[in-house]
Formats: C-alpha cells, structure tokens, sequence
C-alpha cells in the first residue's frame, strides 16, 4: 500500500499497489501491521456501507462527540465519490480546513482520517457504494453534523447536491454546531 500524507495533519491518502495477472488483479487494502508501523490506527472492529442510488447526493458532514470519536478509512467500492474531511481538532495545525479526493471503484483510492475530523462525500455517479472501516462502535447520541455548505469551511464541491437528507440540510454552521 501507498500511504500519501494529505494537507491535513494525520490524514492519509492509501492507494493500493496491485499485482496483476491474466486472471485479474490482487491488493492488499488493509494491513493492522502498516497502519500500526505508521502509528496510524490499526483496529477498525466496525464496518458499514452506504449505497447511493442517484448521482449528486451528498452526505455530511458528520462526526462523533467525545470520547466517542472515529477513525475511518473510507473507499468507494462501486461508482464514485467525492469524499471530504475537515480537522475539526481545536489544538491542530489544519484547524477547520478541508480535503477533498475523488474515491472511485476503479482507483481504488481509501482516505484514512483520525479521531477528531468530520467526513461527508458528493456522490458522482449513480449506483456509488461507501464502504467505511471504523475504529470504534456507533454510538448515536454522540452524533454530531454541521453545514455542508458552511462558508467559514468553504468546501469546493464538484456538483451542487440534489439529493441530500433532511437532518444534514438542517445542521448549522460549524460556528454554531454541537460539537
């Protein structure tokens, strides 16, 4: 695997290096043993999926409240994403700034991101799948959002969503949002 730093202190890029044949390909996606080398985390005991029937759907931004916070590593398995993190930690360097990559089922790209970041992703294409990794356990009173289209964040999105649910259109701007 490829472990490529992002703008953003502790979040990682993680492409896969595969091995091709006349069958196909094989990559590794995941290895505890790597995560941990780069003192990055190396549990992820929960995963889940969000499957988007329309392009331009977004979801986010959404994060866990203390002590519950996530570490995900995040990867389109089927269509594609543009998927976003923002450094929501106080005492960081990259403080309310954003990142974005596009995930697609054929490049296979993951993004890691820490304890302490919000996440949400613009979908691309119809059909686009998210499978997440997670370190810790759901925990839904600890659930946490606020305004995709926050101006203080100024996040850049590809399409204007048109597809996005009722509790994300109502979170409020990363100012004013529970944290």
């Amino acid at each position: 695997m490829i472990f490529t730093p992002t703008p953003l202190d502790g979040a990682y890029l993680v492409d896969p290096e595969p091995h091709s044949d006349d069958r196909g390909l094989f990559a590794r996606t995941y290895c505890a043993e790597e995560f941990r080398g780069r003192g990055l985390a190396d549990s992820m005991p929960q995963s889940s999926v969000s499957f988007n029937a329309r392009r331009a759907t977004l979801r986010g931004m959404h994060h866990q409240a203390p002590p519950d916070e996530e570490t995900k590593l995040v990867r389109c398995t089927a269509g594609a994403i543009f998927d976003v993190i923002v450094d929501i930690r106080p005492e960081s360097q990259s403080f309310k700034r954003w990142f974005g990559a596009e995930l697609t089922a054929e490049n296979r790209r993951a993004l890691y991101l820490p304890r302490g970041f919000a996440h949400g992703f613009l979908t691309l294409r119809d059909a686009s799948e998210v499978l997440y990794m997670i370190s810790t356990p759901y925990v839904p009173a600890a659930a946490r959002g606020f305004a995709w289209n926050d101006p203080d964040i100024g996040i850049d999105w590809p399409l204007q969503p048109l597809v996005i649910s009722a509790r994300d259109a109502r979170h409020a701007p990363f100012h004013s949002a529970s944290r």
